[in-house]
C-alpha cells in the first residue's frame, strides 16, 4: 500500500498511524474514506446491474432470437468467463495504478458492450456480448482493494462486506427494474417486444458510464492522496506487473480462498443467472413475477454480505483468525445445505422461503471470505484480491457449465441440489488455511516468529 503525502488527512473519522480509518460509518460522506466507500460500491453496483440485466428479459430475448436452451446456457457461461481473466489482471492493475483509475477504466471500456446488446441478431453475437459485459465484474477487485487501502484491520471486514454487499444489490435491482422498463416501453411507449428489450439496455449502459465519471471526478485512491507504488528498501525499482503477479501467485492461501469464493460467490452468480428463468419455467409465473422473486435473492445483499463482514470482524476480535475461518466454514456449509433443499422444494412459496434463507447464507459467506483476504499478503493485496475474485467467477463458469449448460438434459432443480453438495465439499479446504501469527481452524499460532519482518515475508 502507498502513502503519497505526509500531510495529515482531514476527516471526522478516527485514524490509525497510516491514516486508515479505524471506524466505519456507512451513512457518512466524510472525505476521503467514506467518499471512497460510496463511490466504490455505486460503481460496482452499476456493473452488476449491467451484467444481470439480461436474465430477467430472457423470455423475450430467447423468443426473438430463437435461442435454444444450449444457447442460453452458453451465453450464461460466457458472461462469467470474461471476468475470470479481467479480475486476475485487475489485481496487478490496482497495485500499479491504484483502484480509482482501474475502476473507472473497466467501467468505461465495457459500457459499449452493454449497449451492443441492442444490436445482437444471433445466438453467436448474443454470447459474445455477454462475454464482453462480464469483464465489468473485475470492478469488484478494485472495490475491495480500495476499501483495504482506506480502512484499518479492525473494520476492514465490515467495510469490504458492506461495499460489496450493497454493490451486489445491483444484481437484484436489475431483475426487478429491467422487466418494468420493458413493460413500460411495450405498454406505454407502444414499442414492439423486439424493439423494447433492445432499447432497455440504454439504461444500464448510461448508468455504468455515469458512475465511472463520478469515480474519476470525486475519488481519492488513498487517505493521503493519489496512488504511487511504495517500494521497500532494497526492492528493485524495475519490478513490473508480472513480478507483482507472480509474487501473489506463490501464496497458497490465495488459491484456497479463490476455491472457497468459487463455491460461495460463484454459486451466487450462477443463481442470479438462472433463478428468474427457473421460477418462470417450473412454477408458471409471468416474467414480472419471476423477476420480482429473483430480485429478492440479490436484494438480500443489503444486509447479508455486510453481516458476513461484521461477523468476521467480531469473531476476529474475540478469537483471532481462527474465529474468522470457523465462521466462514459454518456459513458456507449452511448455504450448501439450503441450496440442496431449494432444489428439492415442490411448492412456489416453499421455494421462495428456502431461496431467501439460502441467499442470506451464501452472501454472508462471500463477505466472510473477504474478511480474511486483507490478512493474507501485505505486499500483494491486489493480486490476492484478484485471485480470490477470479475464483468466484471461475466457480460460476464451472457450475453453470456442469449443471446448467442446457446440453445435459438435467432438470434445473437437480442442478441446484447438486450445486449445494459441491458447496459443502469445497468448504472443507478452509481447514488448510494457516497464518503463522494467528494459527488456523485446527492449529495454534507458530511459536517461532521472531519479528514482523518474518511474518511479512511469510505472507508476501
Amino acid at each position: 500500500m502507498e502513502e503519497q503525502s505526509p500531510s495529515k488527512t482531514k476527516t471526522s473519522l478516527k485514524l490509525d498511524s497510516h491514516h486508515k480509518a479505524t471506524e466505519f460509518r456507512p451513512f457518512s460522506l466524510s472525505s476521503p474514506h467514506m467518499q471512497a466507500f460510496h463511490l466504490s460500491w455505486i460503481s460496482l453496483f452499476s456493473c452488476f446491474f449491467s451484467t444481470f440485466a439480461i436474465p430477467p428479459l430472457l423470455p423475450a430475448i430467447r423468443h426473438d432470437l430463437k435461442l435454444s436452451s444450449a444457447d442460453v446456457g452458453a451465453a450464461g457461461i460466457a458472461s462469467f468467463a470474461g471476468s475470470i481473466f479481467s479480475r486476475l489482471v485487475m489485481g496487478p492493475a490496482c497495485d500499479l495504478f491504484g483502484p480509482r483509475i482501474a475502476s473507472a477504466a473497466i467501467s468505461l471500456l465495457t459500457a459499449p458492450a452493454v449497449l451492443s446488446v441492442a444490436f445482437v441478431s444471433s445466438a453467436t453475437s448474443f454470447t459474445v456480448a455477454r462475454f464482453l459485459i462480464g469483464f465489468s465484474l473485475a470492478n469488484f477487485v478494485s472495490c475491495q482493494f480500495w476499501m483495504s487501502s482506506m480502512f484499518s484491520g479492525n473494520v476492514v471486514g465490515v467495510a469490504n462486506g458492506v461495499s460489496a454487499g450493497w454493490a451486489n444489490v445491483g444484481s437484484g435491482v436489475t431483475q426487478l427494474v429491467m422487466p418494468l422498463i420493458y413493460s413500460f416501453l411495450v405498454d406505454t411507449a407502444h414499442l414492439s417486444s423486439s424493439t423494447a428489450w433492445r432499447a432497455a439496455f440504454a439504461v444500464p449502459a448510461a448508468l455504468q458510464i455515469a458512475t465511472a465519471l463520478m469515480v474519476l471526478a470525486f475519488g481519492q485512491d488513498l487517505p493521503d492522496g493519489k496512488y504511487q507504488r511504495k517500494r521497500k528498501a532494497g526492492e528493485d525499482s524495475s519490478e513490473n506487473a508480472m513480478g507483482i503477479l507472480l509474487n501473489g501467485l506463490k501464496n497458497y492461501r490465495g488459491w484456497i480462498l479463490g476455491l472457497t469464493y468459487g463455491f460461495c460467490f460463484g454459486v451466487e452468480l450462477t443463481t442470479d443467472n438462472i433463478i428468474a428463468e427457473y421460477f418462470y419455467d417450473r412454477f408458471g409465473v409471468d416474467m414480472e413475477t419471476a423477476g420480482a422473486i429473483a430480485a429478492s435473492f440479490g436484494l438480500a445483499n443489503v444486509v447479508s454480505r455486510p453481516a458476513g463482514g461484521v461477523v468476521s470482524d467480531a469473531m476476529g476480535r474475540r478469537f483471532g483468525m481462527r474465529g474468522r475461518l470457523w465462521s466462514l466454514w459454518a456459513a458456507m456449509t449452511a448455504a450448501g445445505v439450503l441450496c440442496y433443499s431449494l432444489g428439492r422444494m415442490r411448492t412456489l412459496w416453499g421455494s421462495i422461503l428456502v431461496m431467501c434463507c439460502f441467499s442470506f447464507c451464501v452472501q454472508a459467506a462471500s463477505g466472510l471470505t473477504f474478511g480474511v483476504v486483507p490478512f493474507v499478503s501485505t505486499r500483494s493485496l491486489g493480486v490476492i484480491s484478484g485471485m480470490t475474485g477470479s475464483g468466484g467467477t471461475l466457480g460460476a463458469v464451472f457450475t453453470q457449465l456442469l449443471l446448467f449448460s442446457g446440453s445435459n438434459n438435467m432438470p434445473t432443480q437437480n442442478g441446484i441440489s447438486l450445486m449445494g453438495i459441491l458447496m459443502i465439499i469445497f468448504a472443507l479446504p478452509i481447514t488448510l488455511l494457516y497464518f503463522p501469527s494467528s494459527g488456523g481452524m485446527l492449529c495454534a499460532p507458530s511459536t517461532k516468529m521472531q519479528s514482523y519482518d518474518d511474518y511479512y515475508h511469510l505472507l508476501q
